[in-house]
C-alpha cells in the first residue's frame, strides 16, 4: 500500500490524543489536521495562496462534483487535480458516496453501486466501487476514499446493517481494484467504518474494515443528526479498535468543540464545510463561541471581531466594517469572514498539536471548552436538516 509515497508516523501522545505526520508524494501534513474543503477544486472565494497562508497543508476535493463538472477527462487532460486547481500540496478526494446519497429520490442503491441522476442536468450515471476508484485515480489525489453507503439518521437498525454490509463489500472491491491498478504506489486508500449509532454494528464494521490493510481508516456516518454525546461515544469506541500505526479520519466534522473532542479521542484528520459555510452567512468563530456579525451590537465596534486573532481580517478590519460589508451584501464580506474562520480552525489545530507535544493537552482541552460556548444543539440539528433537504436528501 503506497509504500513509495505515503507514510504516517506518530511522534507524541497524551492519553488518546496524538501528534504525528503524514507524508505524501506532494508534501507532508502535521497532525492533527483539518482539511479545508475545496469541493469543486476551490475553497470558495479564496485563492490557493490565501489558503496556504492560513495554515492549510491539505485540502479535500469531491470526486462526485468533479466527475459531473468539468469531467474527469478535462482534469486528467490538464495534468491532474493539483495542476488544474493550482494547489501543489496534498489533496484528499471523497468518493462521492455521500453526495450520491444526498440526491434522495434521484438515486437508487443496489449491491453493485449507486444509480443517480445529475443535479446539474438530470443525466443518468452509475457509481460502482471500480468507477469510484477510476475517477479518483485519474484525478490524481494523494489520498482517495473507498465508496461507501451512507444512511439517513434514524433509519431502522436492519437498514443500517444492510448499508454497513454493502459498505464492507464495496471496501473489499475498492481495495482489490486499487492493488490491481498499480495506483497503490502513488495514492493512499482509506477504508470507511459505518454502522450508524449502533454500538454492535460499529464494532462489527471496525473489525471488518481494519482487517483490510488500508493506508488509513475513516469514521463515516456521523454528524448527521445524532447528539454530540452519542457522536463522541461512537468516535471513542471506533478509534479504540483501529490500528495504532495508521491515520484516523473523522469525516464531515468541523465545529471547534468537536475538533477538540475528536482529537481527545485519537482522531488525526478532519474535514468540514462548516467554517466557510457559516462564514458566508456572517457567523464568525471566537474563543467564546460563534457570533453573528450582522447583529446591531457590532455596528459601531471599532475593534476586530476577535482581538486575539492574527488573521488578515482581524489585523486590518473592525467588526463594524465587517457588519457593514454583510449588510451591504458586498462580495468582500464572505471572503474576509472565510479567511478568519479558516485561520481560527488552523490555529486551533496547531495549538492542539503543540499542547500534545508539550504534554499539556488535557489542560488545553479544559481551558478551551471552559470558555467556548457551542451553538445550540437543537438549532444545529435544524440547520443540518435544512441543508439535507436543500440537497434533496
Amino acid at each position: 500500500m503506497a509504500e513509495a509515497g505515503f507514510s504516517f508516523q506518530v511522534s507524541s501522545t497524551q492519553g488518546q490524543a496524538r501528534a504525528g505526520e503524514i507524508t505524501t508524494p506532494n508534501g507532508r501534513v502535521a497532525t492533527p489536521a483539518f482539511m479545508s474543503v475545496a469541493t469543486q477544486a476551490t475553497v470558495k472565494g479564496l485563492a490557493p495562496d490565501e489558503v496556504v497562508s492560513l495554515g492549510a497543508e491539505m485540502v479535500l476535493c469531491n470526486a462526485y462534483h468533479l466527475y459531473l463538472r468539468p469531467g474527469v477527462d478535462v482534469v486528467a487532460g490538464m495534468g491532474g487535480l493539483h495542476r488544474f486547481m493550482g494547489w501543489s500540496r496534498p489533496i484528499l478526494t471523497d468518493s462521492g458516496g455521500f453526495q450520491a446519497f444526498s440526491m434522495g429520490a434521484l438515486r437508487k442503491v443496489d449491491d453493485s453501486g449507486i444509480q443517480f441522476r445529475s443535479h446539474i442536468d438530470g443525466s443518468a450515471h452509475r457509481l460502482s466501487p471500480q468507477v469510484a476508484m477510476d475517477i479518483q485515480r485519474r484525478l490524481g489525489a494523494d489520498i482517495i476514499m473507498c465508496l461507501d453507503q451512507c444512511i439517513a439518521f434514524g433509519a431502522p437498525k436492519e437498514q443500517v446493517s444492510q448499508a454497513m454490509e454493502r459498505t464492507h463489500r464495496w471496501a473489499a472491491a475498492c481495495h482489490q481494484d486499487h492493488l490491481s491498478s498499480g495506483a497503490s504506489q502513488r495514492q493512499a486508500l482509506f477504508g470507511i467504518v459505518q454502522g450508524g449509532s449502533f454500538a454492535d454494528l460499529r464494532d462489527e464494521s471496525t473489525g471488518y474494515i481494519s482487517g483490510i490493510p488500508f493506508d488509513g481508516y475513516a469514521i463515516g456516518g456521523l454528524a448527521v443528526g445524532e447528539s454530540k454525546e452519542r457522536m463522541y461515544q461512537v468516535v471513542e469506541q471506533v478509534t479504540g479498535r483501529l490500528p495504532q500505526d495508521k491515520p484516523r479520519y473523522l469525516m464531515g466534522v468541523g465545529s471547534p468543540e468537536d475538533l477538540v473532542e475528536g482529537v481527545a479521542r485519537g482522531v488525526d484528520m478532519f474535514d468540514c464545510v462548516l467554517p466557510t459555510r457559516v462564514a458566508r452567512n456572517g457567523a464568525l468563530f471566537t474563543r467564546q463561541g460563534r457570533v453573528d456579525i450582522t447583529k446591531r451590537q457590532f455596528a459601531e465596534q471599532g475593534e476586530p471581531v476577535d482581538q486575539g486573532c492574527d488573521c488578515y481580517t482581524c489585523q486590518n478590519f473592525s467588526a463594524g466594517y465587517l457588519r457593514h460589508l454583510f449588510r451591504a451584501k458586498e462580495l468582500l464580506a464572505p471572503r474576509l469572514a472565510s479567511i478568519h474562520n479558516l485561520r481560527f480552525i488552523m490555529r486551533l489545530m496547531a495549538d492542539m498539536r503543540r499542547a500534545i507535544l508539550e504534554g499539556r493537552f488535557q489542560e488545553f482541552r479544559q481551558e478551551f471548552l471552559g470558555s467556548y460556548q457551542p451553538t445550540n444543539e437543537i438549532a444545529r440539528q435544524q440547520q443540518k436538516e435544512k441543508w439535507l433537504q436543500a440537497r434533496g436528501g
